[in-house]
């Protein structure tokens, strides 16, 4: 209650600021007005509602129901979770270096980083934690299991976990550290001249694991580079400007910010000698390609310095600038635009024009604006950035995707690997046949269902037809439809084995080797690689596409 009439006390006195200052502002004054009225409300909200009111989380839902009629990147950051957010600018948190998912009331580990207090006291992932410190987490609700395995370097947090194979709970004792997630967690050579760099963050030290990885497989003979943006959603603008500098001239412009406030409006340079400015490069984005990873795919592409390989990009133009609150608290505020060489703004959506719903909607196609690239290439802002060779999304059949939705892959590989625990998959790994056929039959024996786009048509239409009094005219055809639609889910297994297949095995590599599985996949069933391997076996064809040709 004090700290309430406190927090109180000090909005008041702030508002009570003489309206001096603001009297040739009538902007600042409806600012004033409004927290005035504000603190007054909660001032008899305190007094007089039935309940007592926690002032924490009723501040916390009016800031983040503010922020909500903005954009979904300005965001506030109270002082518990600062921790959270230093983690996401700089790649580094103190803990044990385990990601831990909460599902089916069940508290269970989905990734461990290599060589992370985690990995080295033992966990797996696929473990169930049951307490931490003594904490039943399975019993108590609304506990944040993150926060009780986080922790100063040094300290030590003791974990209960159920285990596959084991009949009893296994006690672990896992130390705290500085655990770092990387940026490129997989690059290596393709075959004799092609190297390949994952880039899928953009924290502090993106540029520099990308720099080494560079460095290391041209030492090893990469004549020509796959680089993966694929999934990446973005992080720190610095780290986009110094990869783009990787593989363009000094003193190229590299990207320009413009916003409200001039002293920001800037233009980021490339200011170091570039690694290589002569390689061929081809870039692979997709929709979820979002941010910095637009700024360096945009940036190479507006200088025909790569080709681009897969979907288009998200369309996320807009920088975010960190400022410090009172209190220890933070708040990450939109205050710019970005606009790569071309002068093209890659943001798709429109927040500051909300639709009457609440909703945003696309930059519409009439709205769009040609730009040139160096060469003279046409390319478009407000839609994000296009690829130059387009590839389609791949579509997962109903069956794969319930088999992922509801874990079960997760749960196979588990099962998978305590069973070949000292049975390392090596490069290429592919699941045998008589291996595929002990998942379906692991399968049967588990209680998975799944419901098909025409089973959910039909059920409509059932619906429609008992509304209109005429479901008899079409029961018997319905019913037939749900036989044969039965029939074949039963061949659902076998018609997209190659598909499942695939699923189960990145689980299962993920299993021995983390966020490095990608080393160990076969790349001959991923199509962005295949066609730009094609691509590179064809460079009059490369170059001609940076020069405006088909």
């Amino acid at each position: 209650m004090k700290n309430l009439r406190r927090f109180t006390l000090i909005v008041l006195a702030i508002v009570t600021i003489p309206f001096v200052a603001f009297k040739y502002d009538d902007r600042y004054f409806e600012i004033a007005k409004n927290l005035d009225i504000f603190a007054t409300m909660f001032k008899e909200l305190n007094a007089y509602y039935v309940d007592e009111i926690n002032p924490n989380k009723a501040m916390r839902l009016s800031i983040e129901s503010m922020l909500k009629q903005l954009d979904p990147y300005t965001n506030f950051y109270p002082e518990d979770d600062i921790e959270d957010y230093m983690t996401m600018t700089t790649g580094k948190y103190n803990g044990i270096g385990a990601t831990v998912s909460h599902r089916d009331n069940k508290h269970v580990v989905v990734m461990i980083y290599e060589g992370s207090p985690a990995d080295k006291a033992g966990m797996k992932i696929g473990d169930e934690i049951v307490k931490v410190d003594g904490v039943d987490v399975v019993s108590r609700k609304g506990v944040d299991i993150g926060r009780l395995m986080k922790g100063q370097t040094g300290t030590t947090v003791k974990m209960s976990v159920k285990r596959f194979g084991q009949n009893a709970p296994l006690d672990l004792v896992v130390g705290r550290d500085i655990v770092k997630t990387l940026n490129v967690p997989h690059s290596g050579m393709i075959n004799d001249e092609v190297g390949y760099i994952q880039l899928n963050d953009f924290t502090a030290t993106a540029a520099k694991e990308v720099k080494s990885a560079f460095v290391d497989l041209k030492g090893q003979g990469m004549k020509k580079l796959i680089l993966d943006l694929r999934g990446n959603p973005g992080g720190l603008l610095n780290m986009s400007v110094e990869i783009c500098n990787a593989f363009l001239p000094k003193d190229q412009m590299i990207v320009e910010t413009r916003g409200k406030v001039a002293e920001w409006n800037h233009k980021y340079m490339a200011l170091e000698a570039p690694l290589d400015t002569e390689m061929p490069i081809v870039t692979l984005i997709n929709s979820q390609s979002a941010s910095a990873s637009e700024i360096v795919s945009g940036t190479l592409q507006d200088y025909d310095r790569a080709v681009l390989i897969g979907q288009r990009s998200f369309g996320k133009g807009l920088v975010q600038t960190t400022r410090d609150l009172s209190y220890n608290t933070k708040m990450k505020i939109t205050t710019a635009k970005y606009y790569i060489p071309s002068g093209r703004c890659i943001q798709a959506l429109d927040y500051s024009h909300r639709n009457p719903d609440g909703s945003v909607g696309r930059v519409p196609d009439s709205l769009k604006t040609a730009f040139k690239t160096k060469n003279g290439r046409t390319v478009y802002d407000g839609g994000g950035v296009d690829p130059d060779i387009k590839t389609e999304v791949p579509t997962m059949a109903a069956v794969t995707a319930n088999l992922i939705q509801k874990n079960v892959i997760f749960d196979y590989a588990t099962k998978y690997y305590f069973e070949h625990a000292n049975q390392k998959p090596k490069e290429k790994f592919s699941l045998s046949e008589a291996e595929y056929q002990d998942f379906i039959t692991w399968l049967k024996g588990k209680d998975f269902t799944y419901s098909t786009a025409m089973e959910r048509n039909l059920d409509n239409l059932e619906a429609s037809a008992k509304k209109e009094n005429s479901l008899d005219l079409v029961q018997e055809q319905v019913k037939s439809l749900r036989e044969k639609i039965n029939q074949g889910k039963q061949q659902d297994l076998i018609k997209n084995k190659e598909d499942i297949k695939e699923q189960l095995e990145a689980e299962i590599l993920s299993r021995y080797y983390y966020q490095k599985a990608m080393k160990f996949v076969a790349f001959e069933r991923d199509k962005e690689v295949q066609e730009a391997l094609k691509l590179f076996k064809d460079l009059p064809r490369y170059h001609a596409i940076l020069k405006g040709g088909k």
